[in-house]
């Protein structure tokens, strides 16, 4: 298993779209960081107007970890797209080109390729997750030094700069089984189908509709929505609030897990009864 998981890696690390997600990845975090850079203060000016008559700021307000927040805010809308394009193609590109008849012709069974494939999947889309957190975090602090958290939301948290680290640890693992949820999607429709393109096209229309029908405040569908993947991708946000919602951490962790083992149990079925025409 081991030798079937490098050869997936070695693969997938091989394919000219799997470093257009990483540059991608660098490149929106480097914009970022230097629209951050250049208009941050007026941008948080904005954004605490109101609060200025009654509160006095002091301190680094924009510091790396808030940076890395907003990244991360921003960024977890459009990863999926690119682990997606990655994923997509993980089984559908290569029963297009005869590469998977040829493991089969070797003896290799449909369970160990299977398995070998997601596993690399998976491992890409953390690795995707950890290069967005690091870049963000190092160029963050770097640029723009560190502090304590202030974030508004219905509420205005002020997290104290010794917590904050965890904190991140904490979101960035969540947000780590979220994009690996993304990716188990994306692969189960790569089994579907010998095209490359069709994958992440269904990937992301289910993405959107999932968050078009969260977003109606239709009672049919708030009964539907609590089932939605898309509805708990974004709670690692929980992790900056005080107190921690740990009920709903933990609901949220299990939902995400639950649709992993779905879509790859999904994906093994139809793959073992699948005819491998070239």
């Amino acid at each position: 298993m081991f030798q079937l998981v490098s050869l997936e890696l070695y693969k997938l690390f091989t394919k000219s779209r799997s470093w257009i997600a990483l540059s991608a990845i660098l490149f929106i975090v480097v914009a970022v960081i230097f629209a951050m850079y250049s208009e941050g203060g007026a941008l948080m000016g904005m954004g605490t107007q109101s609060l200025q008559d009654s509160f006095m700021f002091e301190g680094n307000i924009i510091n790396g970890y808030l940076v890395t927040y907003l990244i991360q805010n921003a960024m977890l809308v459009h990863v999926p797209m690119l682990i997606a394009l990655v994923c997509g193609d993980m089984i559908s590109g290569e029963a297009s080109s005869g590469t998977i008849r040829f493991l089969l012709t070797r003896q290799v069974s449909r369970e160990r390729i299977i398995i070998s494939k997601f596993i690399a999947c998976v491992f890409y889309s953390t690795v995707l997750v950890l290069l967005m957190a690091a870049l963000s975090l190092g160029l963050g602090i770097a640029i723009f030094g560190k502090g304590d958290m202030f974030i508004m939301k219905d509420i205005i948290y002020i997290i104290e700069e010794n917590s904050v680290p965890l904190r991140m640890s904490y979101a960035f693992s969540f947000s780590i089984l979220g994009m690996a949820t993304v990716a188990s999607l994306a692969f189960m429709f790569s089994a579907f189908t010998q095209s490359s393109i069709t994958p992440v096209v269904m990937t992301m229309v289910v993405i959107i509709f999932f968050t078009i029908l969260s977003a109606l405040n239709v009672e049919l569908f708030n009964i539907m929505k609590k089932y939605f993947f898309t509805n708990y991708m974004n709670n690692w946000k929980l992790f900056f609030e005080e107190p921690y919602n740990t009920s709903k951490i933990y609901k949220s962790i299990l939902v995400l897990s639950a649709h992993i083992i779905a879509f790859f149990s999904i994906t093994l079925f139809f793959f073992k009864r699948k005819d491998i025409q070239s």
